[in-house]
């Protein structure tokens, strides 16, 4: 059976063949032991090789794979079974309702990663022509949410590893998101090349020595995606240093961070002078997301800044209060 067949037409031809039902019974055994959601992953990883929806495998069970389809879905299986994110198996990952082609060249795409869009979005209102960067874009979630999101504002995303931009690139022209490029750029080359309203990232920011490196899906992940020193803060520090002379009076610089580092950012974004900052929690009560704003010509110090309303039409809780203001972090 060929990827996008209508998986109806092909049927049982002899004692050999492996219809639908068996072919997911056996992987959801295989992957009963190291998968907690063994059968979920069995009918992905089989949808993705026939190249149907989850629900026709539920509507023709009985229907037969060629060797073929059986073959490759084995394959990937045994690749599950060995802990390989489904995501990297299908290449596939959905984030802000985009359907992203994703690699092992990329980070995978996190929910929680979708609070920085909503931050990013509350502050750029619908309709202004803003410049936003995206440093450290991967498959470009960030930079192609917003850019779709905010069709006037000029959108670029920038990352170290050439094979990431590429799959960036690809992800907008599949997408049709065209206010949007991206490069392969540090963050001081990319940043000199405008002013900007926003600078947004989600940086590297797992110490070196972290043990969880060698657990779940990130044993699979790019590590120059995921470390930043001893510390986990060399990105977040950079970024901090390098933002205020790129950003317009009044803009933002928005950092995705690790649980445990909303202070240690307050601080940086703090020293780095910078005004109204403020940390957010995720839904699960951790401190994600740390911004601050380069002071206006009229001297800006945010010290009694109002939270903003989020402005993407989600629940205006949707991604926790507000953990800690300056002003308030002594």
């Amino acid at each position: 059976m060929q990827a996008g067949a209508d998986v109806k037409a092909e049927s049982v031809g002899g004692d050999r063949t492996v219809t639908i039902e068996q072919a997911l019974a056996g992987a959801r055994v295989a992957l009963g032991a190291t998968s907690p959601s063994a059968r979920l992953d069995a009918e992905i990883l089989l949808s993705h090789v026939l190249g149907c929806g989850r629900a026709r495998l539920h509507a023709y069970p009985g229907t037969g794979l060629d060797p073929d389809s059986t073959q490759r879905f084995e394959i990937l299986v045994e690749r599950r079974r060995q802990g390989e994110p489904i995501a990297y198996l299908t290449e596939r990952r959905e984030f802000w309702s985009l359907d992203l082609r994703v690699t092992p060249d990329t980070l995978i795409p996190r929910p929680e990663t979708e609070h920085l869009v909503e931050a990013v979005l509350a502050a750029v209102p619908r309709g202004e022509a803003a410049r936003i960067a995206d440093i450290g874009t991967g498959s470009g979630a960030v930079a192609l949410a917003l850019a779709r999101e905010r069709p006037r504002a000029l959108v670029l995303g920038s990352d170290l590893s050439p094979a990431a931009a590429g799959v960036a690139r690809g992800n907008a022209a599949r997408l049709g998101i065209g206010n949007v490029s991206f490069i392969v750029s540090n963050a001081g080359a990319a940043l000199a090349a405008a002013s900007w309203s926003v600078i947004v990232s989600n940086p590297p920011y797992v110490a070196a020595g972290d043990p969880h490196l060698a657990t779940g899906d990130v044993r699979f992940e790019p590590r120059e995606a995921l470390v930043a020193g001893p510390c986990g803060l060399d990105m977040l520090e950079t970024l901090a240093r390098e933002a205020p002379t790129r950003l317009v009076p009044g803009g933002w610089l928005m950092l995705e961070h690790g649980g445990d580092q909303g202070g240690a950012v307050r601080a940086l974004l703090r020293r780095a002078g910078f005004a109204s900052i403020e940390t957010r929690r995720d839904l699960a009560g951790h401190e994600r997301m740390t911004r601050g704003r380069r002071p206006s010509a009229g001297g800006d110090s945010g010290r009694t800044r109002p939270r903003a309303a989020l402005q993407s039409g989600r629940p205006p809780d949707a991604i926790g209060p507000p953990a800690e203001r300056d002003g308030t972090d002594r």
